[in-house]
C-alpha cells in the first residue's frame, strides 16, 4: 500500500466522519431551536396577560376525520402533550363528514395536537389571536383588595359594644354582601389565570376538495329525480288547474261562432 493512500484513510475519513456528525448534531440543534421557537411563538411573555386563541382548519380524507377526531380528543384527555382539557367534540357523518374538537391546553403542548390534527392532510388555515386580560386582572384584584379592607373595618366595628341593634345587623348584612364579591372576585381571577395559562384551541376538520366536488355531484345526481317528479307533479297541476277554464273558452267560442253563422244566413 502507497504512502499517499494510508495518508488518505487515516487523515481524510476520520475528517469526514466528523464533519457528518457535526451537520447530525446541527441538524439535532436547529430541530430543538425550531420546536422551542414554535413553543415561544404561542407562549404568553413573562408579565403579561395574554389569554390566547388559535382556529385551525384541517383537510382529511373522509375515512379519516371520525378516527381523527377520537385520536385529538383521547390524546388531550390523556395529557399526552401536557395539562388539556376537552371542551367540544362535535361529529358529522354522511356523504360529505366533518367535525370539530375544542380544547384547552397548556401553550407547550399546542404545536403538537395541532400537528397531530393535521397529520396525514392538509392544514388549510390557522389563525391566532390574542386577547389582553392585564386590565381586567387589574380590576378583579382591586375589586378585591377593596372588599376586603371594608370587611376588616366592618369587622372592627362588629365588635363595639355599644352598637346598636339596627346598626348591628346593617353591618352584618353588608359582611355577607362582602363575602360573596370576594367570592366572585376568587372566582374571576381564577378563570383569568385559567385563560392566561392555558390556551383554547379549536380544531375544524372538513374533507379535501375533490371529494367535495364528487360528493356534489353525486347529491346532484340523486336529486334529479325529486326534481323531474317534482317538475311534472307541477305541469299536472298546472294543466288541471286549467282544464276548466280551456273547456269554458272552447264552448263560449263555439257559441259565439254559431251566433255570427246565423247572423250571415239572415237575409
Amino acid at each position: 500500500m502507497t504512502a499517499p493512500r494510508v495518508w488518505t484513510r487515516v487523515v481524510i475519513v476520520p475528517a469526514l466522519l466528523l464533519a457528518l456528525a457535526a451537520c447530525a448534531k446541527n441538524g439535532e440543534r436547529a430541530q430543538e431551536a425550531g420546536a422551542v421557537a414554535a413553543d415561544a411563538a404561542v407562549a404568553s411573555p413573562e408579565g403579561a396577560f395574554l389569554a390566547y386563541e388559535h382556529d385551525v382548519q384541517v383537510q382529511l380524507e373522509a375515512a379519516q376525520i371520525a378516527p381523527r377526531i377520537q385520536q385529538v380528543a383521547q390524546a388531550c384527555q390523556n395529557a399526552k402533550f401536557g395539562e388539556c382539557a376537552v371542551l367540544q367534540v362535535d361529529q358529522r357523518s354522511g356523504e360529505q363528514p366533518s367535525g370539530e374538537v375544542k380544547v384547552r391546553i397548556a401553550p407547550k403542548g399546542v404545536e403538537s395536537l395541532i400537528g397531530l390534527a393535521g397529520e396525514g392532510g392538509k392544514l388549510q388555515a390557522r389563525n391566532t389571536r390574542a386577547e389582553d386580560l392585564a386590565q381586567q386582572v387589574a380590576d378583579t384584584a382591586l375589586t378585591k383588595a377593596r372588599l376586603e379592607k371594608e370587611h376588616a373595618r366592618l369587622l372592627s366595628y362588629q365588635d363595639r359594644g355599644d352598637l346598636k341593634i339596627e346598626d348591628l345587623m346593617a353591618i352584618t348584612t353588608r359582611l355577607s354582601e362582602i363575602e360573596a364579591g370576594v367570592e366572585q372576585a376568587n372566582k374571576d381571577a381564577a378563570q383569568q389565570r385559567r385563560r392566561i395559562d392555558t390556551q383554547l384551541v379549536t380544531m375544524h376538520f372538513d374533507t379535501t376538495s375533490g371529494q367535495r366536488s364528487r360528493s356534489e355531484i353525486g347529491e346532484a345526481l340523486s336529486e334529479s329525480g325529486s326534481i323531474l317528479s317534482t317538475s311534472v307533479a307541477f305541469l299536472i297541476r298546472a294543466a288541471a288547474a286549467l282544464l276548466p277554464v280551456g273547456v269554458v273558452a272552447l264552448v263560449m267560442a263555439w257559441i259565439v261562432r254559431a251566433l255570427i253563422r246565423r247572423r250571415r244566413r239572415k237575409p
